[in-house]
């Protein structure tokens, strides 16, 4: 399995809970604004010392809510990461898997086999756009992706949905059809897309013309899921609150 490394306690990885955040490497998509690229693409990735993780994961046990594995994109290598959470499982240690839920039969392996109590997900909207594929490739992933949603309601699992807000794009069609999806127990966690000084994106260019959203872009997406009664949250990376 190869990975980038681990954070024993973290924070930030999932909203209000404190994580042992394993990262990853590989991914099935290429998305532009993507600050992990690198990582996706398996560069600056080593052997996962299997051992060395478990040590440390039961060490800080006791501080944490969750192991949230983290990409790239985990279910790349769902096979060795069955493996590794059938361990984590000995530890009783709940596991929170990040993935872009487009990779079907990996995910529903690693639920049927009770692996995994949360999920953490992105909806890229567009999808043409975010997921930096050809169009019939990016439309056919986010039929998947809707399949992913509707699997992980299907199964109960807790979810934080994240999206992406980018700007110049209408958003809200994709977002709607999402949420339709949606029969769990889930919140939002609206991220606006940001790229340098902050994050080194994969498409400077791309970035460039989308990221830093505007203010009111973010105003009137929360405005329209708080509406609809969604618990939403706002991670403001520029200090200007909503």
């Amino acid at each position: 399995m190869l990975t980038s490394g681990w954070k024993t306690v973290s924070m930030i990885d999932i909203h209000g809970k404190v994580t042992f955040t394993l990262w990853l490497c590989g991914c099935n998509l290429k998305c532009p604004f993507c600050h992990n690229w690198h990582i996706a693409e398996g560069k600056d990735c080593f052997p996962l010392d299997r051992n060395a993780l478990l040590e440390e994961l039961e060490s800080n046990a006791f501080l944490i809510d969750y192991l949230h594995v983290t990409g790239g994109e985990p279910l790349v290598q769902w096979q060795e990461l069955s493996s590794l959470l059938a361990e984590v499982k000995l530890l009783d240690v709940p596991v929170s898997l990040n993935t872009n839920l487009t990779l079907i039969d990996p995910l529903k392996k690693l639920l049927n086999a009770g692996l995994v109590e949360h999920i953490a997900t992105d909806l890229k909207a567009p999808p043409v756009e975010l997921y930096g594929l050809p169009e019939t490739t990016s439309q056919g992933l986010w039929k998947l992706f809707l399949d992913g949603l509707k699997t992980v309601s299907d199964y109960t699992i807790p979810l934080e949905l994240r999206i992406p807000v980018a700007r110049g794009f209408n958003q809200w069609p994709w977002i709607e059809e999402g949420l339709k999806m949606l029969k769990t127990d889930f919140y939002i966690i609206l991220n606006p897309l940001v790229g340098k000084p902050l994050t080194n994106p994969r498409d400077e260019t791309w970035c460039s013309e989308h990221c830093w959203p505007r203010r009111e872009e973010m105003g009137r997406l929360k405005k329209k899921l708080e509406e609809l009664g969604v618990e939403v949250y706002v991670n403001n990376f520029s200090g200007d609150g909503l």
